[in-house]
């Protein structure tokens, strides 16, 4: 056979197009699928960053209705300890949605959300109640106002009849007594109206449990041998009726038994409530400024409380001024 070095050049030639053409393929193939997947995980990033910004601005609204909430809340004299607590929680909440990268689970921030939207509508209902309380309030002062107008009306007029008649023992002064005898105990049934008007009121009572090692719980029940102290709150409502002055607060604790926990030897000793003798169990002098001040007591009884409810009562200027419980087991 006859070589033939040109056929076998060209034979060696398109061996060498055909492996390149092969190579151009398969190097095309590989930067169509490496675009893909950067694709995907772009797009993953950007769904991932939406799913973020949307969380925390659900979160930043939610946190301007709870600031709300507890200022007006605070205003009409209610109980803001449940929305200061969340406020923090959702302080920490969104702390801790700045930290989260790929572990962020828009699923478990939708359920916070419904959580804190529920407890938002529980306060727009208390708010309702305590506008309908405080109007009530404004209502019976405005009624106790018109009754003393009234009365001093009459105490005018009966003035004046009284001077016109000095000179005259007759039937007209026999009525301007019974006149004047009526007028004496409308002002003494309003002076009590208006008394019990501007007497104290104790709002938002709470009572707290301290162990020996100074631990302090709450939740109202509490075992025996956890209880070495109590701490009782509570706020006094403002009341434009009520003196600006020093006032002495008296606090009862009564047992399961019905007996009041009293302890001479630790500043317990009685005051006078409605003609009689009533044993307190702890007071103290504060003075009230109008301005929903807070008031607390410290009370250390010294020995075990019994098993059961107790209650808590608080008077001061002849008035009970407010009443609250605990349960030891």
């Amino acid at each position: 056979m006859e070589y033939n070095p040109n056929r076998q050049s060209e034979q060696k030639l398109k061996i060498a197009v055909a492996i390149l053409a092969i190579l151009t393929v398969a190097l095309g193939f590989l930067y169509f699928r490496e675009r893909q997947h950067n694709k995907s995980i772009e797009d993953l990033k950007s769904e991932h960053a939406e799913e973020l910004l949307t969380a925390n601005t659900k979160l930043d609204s939610i946190a301007n209705q709870l600031n709300a909430k507890i200022t007006e809340i605070k205003r009409l004299g209610g109980d803001i300890r449940e929305l200061v607590k969340a406020k923090k929680q959702l302080e920490e909440d969104k702390l801790a949605l700045e930290k989260l990268d790929n572990g962020f689970s828009m699923k478990k921030y939708e359920a916070k959300i419904k959580n804190y939207v529920a407890l938002l509508g529980q306060k727009d209902v208390e708010i309702i109640r305590l506008k309908k309380e405080n109007g009530i309030l404004v209502a019976q002062n405005d009624s106790l106002s018109r009754e003393a107008k009234s009365l001093l009306q009459d105490i005018t007029f009966a003035q004046k009849a009284l001077s016109d008649s000095a000179n005259t023992y007759s039937l007209r002064q026999r009525e301007l007594a019974e006149r004047a005898k009526e007028i004496e105990a409308k002002n003494k049934e309003l002076s009590d109206k208006v008394s019990l008007a501007a007497a104290l009121h104790a709002e938002s009572i709470n009572v707290y449990a301290i162990s020996s090692k100074g631990k302090e719980s709450d939740g109202g029940i509490y075992k025996a041998k956890k209880v070495d102290k109590i701490r009782i709150t509570f706020y006094l409502q403002e009341n434009s009726l009520t003196t600006k002055e020093a006032k002495i607060i008296y606090l009862r604790i009564i047992d399961p038994t019905g007996a009041t926990v009293a302890d001479m030897a630790t500043g317990s000793g009685t005051f006078n409530y409605r003609g009689r003798d009533v044993t307190f169990t702890a007071k103290q002098k504060i003075v009230y400024d109008d301005s929903h001040q807070s008031v607390e007591f410290i009370y250390s009884r010294g020995q075990a409380y019994k098993e059961g409810k107790h209650i808590i009562e608080l008077y001061s200027e002849g008035f009970r001024i407010g009443e609250g419980v605990f349960e030891v087991k």
